[in-house]
């Protein structure tokens, strides 16, 4: 939650990309503190955000900081590393420098295509390779070629990508585009 992110992370423009309806239903994978989750709950006003993490104390987190920012829209849920435990009916899954966390991703995102809605999506933001200011080593990051092989083997097309990010690239999936 560093104020500093913002200025390379540009969250407003990255929700502004999502294109999300009021309505929407949206999954925040690996959603840590809540940096997206807070931001997207305002995107959806009328919608949910499902914000999933697999670490315990940052459930708690998340629910002690919707309370305090008055996002009631956000909903906590405890996943595992194997199952985001997702209701069904999911409009758009955004997964923001966590992608290369998961193991057996090809596997995980079979399971998460399950429980998209007709026309759902999956938004996948990683870093790109090279030296940058931020963000892991370079033996920890997955190049967008890597990503697209391994979500078609799990029945998604790429739809379109957003390269407004500085260090990072911006990924849009879905069954059919």
């Amino acid at each position: 939650d560093d104020p500093k992110r913002d200025a390379w992370q540009k969250p407003a423009e990255v929700v502004k990309e999502l294109a999300l309806a009021p309505g929407d239903v949206v999954a925040d994978l690996g959603a840590g503190t809540g940096y997206f989750a807070s931001r997207l709950a305002r995107a959806v006003p009328q919608g949910k955000v499902l914000a999933v993490d697999i670490e315990p104390s940052l459930i708690e987190h998340m629910k002690k900081r919707a309370e305090r920012e008055g996002t009631a829209n956000v909903e906590p849920i405890l996943g595992s590393a194997s199952d985001p435990k997702l209701p069904a009916g999911v409009n758009v899954v955004l997964v923001v420098d966590t992608y290369h966390h998961i193991g057996e991703r090809t596997e995980y995102f079979k399971r998460v295509r399950t429980r998209l809605s007709a026309g759902g999506r999956v938004v996948i933001v990683d870093f790109k390779k090279g030296k940058f200011p931020v963000g892991p080593p370079d033996d920890h990051k997955l190049g967008p070629e890597v990503v697209e092989t391994e979500m078609n083997g799990a029945g998604y097309s790429r739809c379109k990508s957003f390269d407004g990010l500085p260090y990072q690239y911006m990924l849009t999936f879905a069954e059919k585009c």
